[in-house]
């Protein structure tokens, strides 16, 4: 390769997405990561691509309503330009509505995303009558629909972003020096490295677990039910998770806990009771102290910027991570929102 403008540092959905925005604007990049593309929590099953509630409005919820209005797009161009299919598909989602009080709370919400979801997409509360056969278990008989939510494969959107940023010639290698503006995207652990450097603690990794089962749903809505997401994928299997640990001595090992899900999702959707499970996941998420991404320069390290910290929300964050990140390494623009900061 000739020589490089940014050496993007990790392969998940942060690094690979920042590669890619930088590419679109015609930077010579190469991407680096030891362990290969989506080898950490990038590489996982679930890919509920869902907002925060509609209420309560600051920067961070903003920028995700950005993020989620730009990921179809995002996506497709990913797709036309590598040829592989991310699995991506804006298909809404159901919450079951446990009692009359949670019904009217409900209801405020759809005032609230007629407000600030700028009319592209809705939050209503339906009768459980009104929909398909793939719906969860409600006392009362309603259930919240919104239309902003969408589901991805994770780990088949990262080998989408290596076909397309491969198709436009940036290498993926396993080691190379710093060239250009480096990016760090380096994940939980690389939060703990950021954290020594900066002799304050700035995050850590909290493991999850999830499980795929052999059922096709088709396009339905993906399912969220006391905190348990359910989500269809395009290749006839349905994701189910997933857990939050503080213990990661065993980061890629499922065990009693990953069949508690299961056994959940059984229980939500009756029409799941004979699905096989066919694969089991386990990983370590970055999950910065603000809980929201750090994005930005990295004070004392000219040339050096971080993206890290997409906790549960990394890939429906990605287009706009990769959109603000690249404006900042490649023209020194700043349109970081303050509580994304690093400083």
């Amino acid at each position: 390769m000739a020589r490089v403008d940014v050496t993007v540092r990790g392969a998940g959905i942060f690094g690979l997405s920042i590669a890619w925005a930088c590419v679109q604007q015609g930077a010579r990049v190469r991407v680096v990561d030891p362990f290969g593309p989506g080898a950490g929590s990038s590489g996982g099953v679930v890919g509920a691509l869902a907002p925060h509630v509609p209420e309560n409005w600051n920067d961070k919820k903003a920028f995700q309503l950005d993020s989620l209005l730009m990921a179809g797009a995002f996506w497709q161009g990913v797709e036309a330009a590598g040829g592989l299919s991310a699995g991506y598909a804006r298909t809404g989602r159901l919450q079951p509505v446990a009692d009359e009080a949670a019904l009217a709370l409900a209801r405020a919400r759809a005032d609230g995303a007629a407000a600030l979801w700028r009319g592209q997409a809705v939050w209503e509360v339906i009768r459980a009558t009104d929909v398909g056969a793939f719906v969860p278990e409600t006392p009362t008989g309603w259930l919240i629909r919104d239309t902003l939510s969408a589901r991805l494969h994770p780990r088949r959107a990262c080998e989408a972003l290596v076909a397309a940023l491969e198709a436009r010639g940036v290498s993926i290698v396993a080691e190379a020096p710093d060239e250009g503006a480096v990016v760090w995207a380096t994940g939980w652990r690389g939060l703990l490295d950021l954290g020594e450097a900066l002799g304050r603690k700035v995050g850590d990794g909290v493991k999850g677990q999830a499980a795929l089962l052999a059922f096709d749903a088709g396009d339905a809505p993906q399912l969220f039910v006391d905190g348990l997401h359910l989500v269809p994928h395009a290749d006839g299997t349905l994701a189910v998770g997933s857990t939050s640990e503080r213990d990661v001595d065993a980061p890629d090992t499922t065990d009693g806990q990953c069949d508690a899900l299961v056994a959940r999702a059984r229980d939500a959707v009756p029409a799941l009771a004979r699905a096989e499970v066919v694969a089991r996941w386990a990983g370590v998420r970055p999950r910065a102290r603000s809980r929201a991404p750090l994005l930005g320069a990295w004070s004392g390290r000219p040339g050096h910027f971080v993206a890290n910290g997409g906790f549960k929300i990394g890939f429906g964050m990605a287009p706009k991570v990769a959109e603000v990140m690249a404006a900042l390494v490649l023209e020194d623009r700043d349109t970081i929102p303050e509580g994304f900061r690093l400083s």
